[in-house]
């Protein structure tokens, strides 16, 4: 009896022990999934936080390319605004502007136009994009200086020189080369009396709404608006001289004979200037003894 009690207490506590072992495994076996699903939205909500860390990286380093590209793209587009290449052993203007004087020079520019003619020598107003360069005497045969029109290239070798504030190329010889230019006027009137003006000597500029004042007397006393020569000693045919006005200021200007005769529309148009006339202007930028425009055009101001 005692034996039977034991075995069937020994049945039920193996019973017991699967039962128990069983709901053991159930239990893992459904905590399994659950930590699977919470690694998994962690692993995805980690994702999820990188995700706009690495675009916005991305961004930026693609802000930055384009940055990088526009700025590289940025010196070469203002390298190439108003700047010539030149030829081999040729100067640019600036080069040209800081040479001695009395040192050898050598440019590429354009005939704006031809002063005068005198036993095979040239004397021209030319330039470039750059600058301009008054060519004085330049040895020139008859028929060469026929070639040289308004915008017709030259190269020219001479030597820089200065007289009375006037920096010229003189001693010079040239070729013609291939290219064309005619500059427009660069209008200067907010320069007058300003020391920055003589930057654009030699240059093709104009003067706005100057007014005409008296530049001396006639020979009755009265005043008149034009003198032959700068004194009034001279006549028809001779540089007409004349005084315009800006802001007070009092400038006198010219028409050189040898660059308009008295046949030029701008000789004749001076002659018919009135005091108290106001005018605009083209010219040379000459120099002497400070600016001396040689003027080539007269008009009614608009």
């Amino acid at each position: 009896m005692k034996k039977m009690t034991a075995l069937l207490m020994a049945f039920a506590l193996a019973f017991a022990c699967v039962g128990c072992g069983s709901d053991n495994a159930g239990a893992a076996e459904e905590a399994a999934p659950e930590q699977v699903a919470e690694d998994a939205a962690a692993e995805e909500t980690e994702t999820e936080e990188a995700a706009p860390e690495e675009t916005e990286a991305e961004d930026a380093a693609e802000a930055e390319a384009e940055t990088a590209e526009t700025e590289s793209e940025e010196p070469a587009e203002a390298e190439s605004v108003g700047t010539e290449e030149k030829s081999e052993g040729v100067m640019t203007y600036a080069e040209y502007a800081a040479a001695d004087l009395d040192t050898e020079v050598v440019v590429e520019t354009y005939v704006q136009a031809k002063q005068a003619w005198w036993e095979d020598k040239a004397t021209l107003y030319t330039q470039d994009q750059d600058g301009a360069y008054f060519i004085y005497e330049m040895a020139c045969s008859e028929e060469d200086y026929e070639k040289l029109t308004p915008g017709t290239k030259i190269k020219v070798t001479g030597y820089k020189a200065e007289w009375s504030g006037e920096v010229e190329i003189i001693d010079a010889t040239f070729e013609i080369v291939e290219g064309n230019y005619v500059a427009e006027a660069m209008d200067v009137t907010p320069y007058l009396g300003q020391d920055d003006l003589v930057d654009y000597q030699n240059r093709y500029v104009s003067f706005k709404g100057m007014t005409v004042e008296a530049a001396g007397q006639d020979d009755a006393g009265n005043d008149v608006a034009f003198l032959y020569k700068w004194d009034g000693s001279g006549q028809e045919g001779d540089d007409l001289y004349f005084n315009v006005s800006l802001d007070g200021a009092t400038y006198t200007f010219t028409v050189e004979s040898y660059l308009c005769d008295s046949s030029t529309d701008v000789y004749k148009a001076v002659k018919e200037l009135q005091i108290g006339d106001t005018i605009d202007m083209e010219g040379f930028l000459y120099w002497y003894e400070g600016a001396n425009p040689h003027i080539t055009a007269v008009q009614a101001a608009n």
